[in-house]
């Protein structure tokens, strides 16, 4: 049964989604401030944790960057519907989604599944004849879910994992915007959703440029991205 970590202020919406995520078959703990969630998701092992942004003591913004020096599990935002500063501040820090509110329950649950299932550890048949890939200084292992540069960790999100992954897997050619957020969130894009651009600009910061200075994830405006390997 998947632990989840729901943190929200709402103590009466924290309950019904507590009741009807339990009876979708998830295990669910609350925090109602952001200190005490920290807390909770550092000290003990959880799947995802579901996110409010207003939060007392420590906001989500805190609790993400918190949580971020030390662990990569699952962060799933949930913002104001309608907040785009909100949204593009959670991504940047490091959320792997997010959820306008109020949301419908069952679309919260499907997010949740979607994230969960990138990220579990026991991968199907097909997913163990994913092979790695290593192009210049990157090296991506799918089954482990590592990436190294120069042989050195670099720690991503699971959303920015899969992306890397797939572009990587596909270096040289485009990928859409839309073919990467059907792929790495699970869901399609909205208007004005700049989801996949801000997990594109943290890869860029966590990787840097390549060998010779230059980008090695190419913008093709108004369309998608390639990723641009040297030549062996």
């Amino acid at each position: 049964m998947p632990k989840l970590l729901l943190a929200d202020d709402d103590i009466e919406l924290c309950q019904l989604l507590q009741e009807y995520l339990t009876q979708e078959g998830f295990d669910i703990a609350l925090a109602h401030d952001g200190a005490t969630a920290a807390k909770l998701i550092l000290d003990h092992s959880f799947d995802l944790m579901v996110l409010d942004v207003m939060l007392p003591n420590m906001n989500g913004f805190d609790v993400l960057k918190t949580v971020r020096k030390e662990s990569q599990v699952p962060i799933l935002m949930l913002t104001a519907r309608g907040d785009e500063i909100d949204r593009i501040v959670g991504l940047e820090l490091g959320a792997d989604d997010y959820i306008a509110k109020p949301c419908n329950p069952r679309e919260l649950t499907a997010r949740i599944r979607t994230i969960l299932r990138r990220t579990e550890n026991v991968y199907s048949t097909k997913q163990k004849k994913l092979q790695s890939v290593h192009l210049g200084d990157v090296y991506i292992n799918p089954a482990s879910r590592e990436v190294l540069l120069n042989n050195e960790v670099v720690k991503l999100t699971a959303t920015e994992f899969d992306i890397l992954y797939l572009l990587m897997n596909n270096a040289g050619t485009l990928v859409s915007r839309d073919d990467l957020s059907e792929s790495c969130l699970g869901r399609t894009l909205e208007a004005y959703d700049r989801s996949i651009d801000m997990h594109i600009s943290n890869l860029r910061r966590k990787l840097g440029p390549d060998s010779k200075g230059d980008e090695r994830i190419k913008t093709v405006r108004g369309v998608g991205y390639q990723y641009v390997a040297l030549d062996s």
